[in-house]
C-alpha cells in the first residue's frame, strides 16, 4: 500500500499531466455559492477530482467538484470549485489532501473561503469577514500519526494561520470595493470556529462559543488551514457571513437560505479577491 506522500505525488502528477505547462502559483478553495468566481479564470482547464487518483468526492450541493486552472489578474492560479468536508465521512487527513498536492505543484499562497454564520452580534447577514484566527472545535487534527518531514515539521507554529500582511493588504484593497448598486463592501475581522457538522449549532452551544471569543462559525477551512501551514503556504482566510447565528435570538436554517445569501454577496465577494490576487506577490 502507498504511503500518504506516495499518493499525494501521485495526485500532483496526474493533474499536472493534465494542465500542461500551467505553474500556478496561488491556490483559492471556495465554500458554498461562491464557485463562480471560477468561471473568471481564463486560459483555462477543468479537471473533475473523480479523473485524479486518491482524491475524494465533493458530496455537497452548490460544489462543482472540480480544479480550474489559469490565470487570473495576471496570475497563475489553481482554483478549488468545491472542497470536501469531515461531515461528508472523509478523514480530516482525506479533507486536506488536495492543499499538499497544491503545494507540490508549486502554490505558496492560499486563499481559504466558506460561508459561515455570524455569532457577533455586530455583523450582518451578507458581510464579508476577514478571518484573524479560528478555533478548531472539530474534534480532530489533519496532522495526528506520523509526520513525514518532506510534508512540513512535527510542530508547525500557528501564531500567525492567518498571513498579517494578507490581512492588510484585504482591508486596503476592500475600500475601493462596490456591489452592482454602488454600495460599499462591509468588511468585518474576527475569529472563525471550525466544527465537524453536519447539524447546525443549538442556541447554547452559540452562546457558548461566543462568550469563549468566536466571532463566526462553519463546518470547514480549519484543517485545511492547519495542512497549508504545515506546507508553508501564506493564507488569506475570508468568510462570507450567510446568516446570523445568535445564540439567543437564533431562527431555523437550511443550507439552501446559506447558499442563496453567498449568491447576493458573491459580486463584492469576487472582485475583493480578484483584487487580493492582482496586488500580491506571488
Amino acid at each position: 500500500m502507498s504511503t500518504y506522500f506516495e499518493q499525494l505525488q501521485e495526485a500532483a502528477e496526474a493533474l499536472r499531466a493534465k494542465i500542461g505547462g500551467r505553474r500556478p502559483s496561488i491556490g483559492l478553495i471556495l465554500g458554498s455559492g461562491l464557485g463562480d468566481l471560477a468561471n473568471d479564470v481564463t486560459n483555462a482547464v477543468s479537471i473533475s477530482y473523480n479523473e485524479l487518483p486518491h482524491f475524494p468526492v465533493s458530496t455537497v450541493e452548490g460544489h462543482a467538484g472540480q480544479f480550474v486552472v489559469g490565470e487570473l489578474e495576471g496570475k497563475q492560479v489553481i482554483v478549488m470549485q468545491g472542497r470536501f468536508h469531515y461531515y461528508e465521512g472523509y478523514s480530516m487527513r482525506k479533507v486536506v489532501f488536495p492543499v499538499y498536492v497544491m503545494k507540490l505543484l508549486g502554490v505558496s499562497s492560499l486563499v481559504v473561503t466558506n460561508a459561515a454564520g455570524g455569532m457577533n452580534r455586530e455583523f450582518a447577514a451578507g458581510d464579508l469577514m476577514l478571518i484573524s484566527d479560528h478555533i478548531n472545535l472539530t474534534g480532530d487534527n489533519p496532522l495526528i500519526g506520523a509526520n513525514d518531514p518532506r510534508m512540513g515539521v512535527r510542530f508547525p507554529d500557528m501564531s500567525a494561520a492567518y498571513d498579517r500582511e494578507f490581512r492588510a493588504l484585504a482591508r486596503r484593497l476592500a475600500e475601493n470595493v462596490r456591489g452592482e448598486s454602488g454600495e460599499a463592501l462591509r468588511l468585518v475581522e474576527g475569529v472563525y470556529c471550525g466544527i465537524s457538522g453536519p447539524a447546525y449549532m443549538t442556541p447554547s452551544e452559540l452562546i457558548m462559543l461566543a462568550r469563549v471569543g468566536g466571532d463566526a462559525i462553519g463546518m470547514s477551512t480549519v484543517g485545511e488551514v492547519i495542512a497549508a501551514r504545515h506546507a508553508g503556504l501564506r493564507v488569506l482566510g475570508i468568510s462570507c457571513i450567510t446568516d446570523m447565528a445568535v445564540g439567543e435570538e437564533l431562527e431555523p436554517l437550511t443550507h439552501e437560505q446559506v447558499v442563496a445569501v453567498a449568491n447576493r454577496t458573491k459580486p463584492k465577494f469576487m472582485t475583493l479577491v480578484r483584487s487580493f490576487v492582482r496586488e500580491v506577490e506571488a
